[in-house]
């Protein structure tokens, strides 16, 4: 008996120390201007847990700094979903996306065309 409330206490242990309070990782979000960026950005740092949001206008990269014991990446594309912009791994609703100002429609093929001129 002894033998494994030590052994679950180690294990209990190891999971805590596993999970990183700075951890790293990058995200493709979908956008088109700085007004996305602004959004996309304070969607990120709004999830408890996160550090750092930083949204690249030309490449989509979101890169981020969160605390693992605090939150996680589906949380994260959940919240940024929830202001209008589709992840790697969740879209945005259609009546969350149609809210979002018309220069940042980043579906719309005519307004990405313009974005990159």
């Amino acid at each position: 008996m002894k033998n494994i409330i030590i052994t679950l206490t180690l294990l209990i242990t190891l999971t805590t120390f596993a999970q990183n309070k700075n951890a790293k990782a990058s995200i493709e979000v979908d956008g088109v201007c700085l007004m996305c960026k602004e959004r996309i950005e304070k969607a990120a740092i709004r999830t408890k847990g996160v550090k750092a949001a930083d949204w690249n206008v030309e490449t989509h990269e979101l890169k981020l700094f969160y605390d693992e014991r605090k939150t996680d990446l589906k949380t994260i594309q959940e919240n940024i979903a929830a202001v209008g912009h589709d992840t790697q791994e969740i879209i945005a609703t259609e009546e969350v996306y149609n809210s979002i100002d018309a220069c940042c429609k980043y579906r719309d093929e005519q307004v990405v065309k313009d974005h990159q001129d």
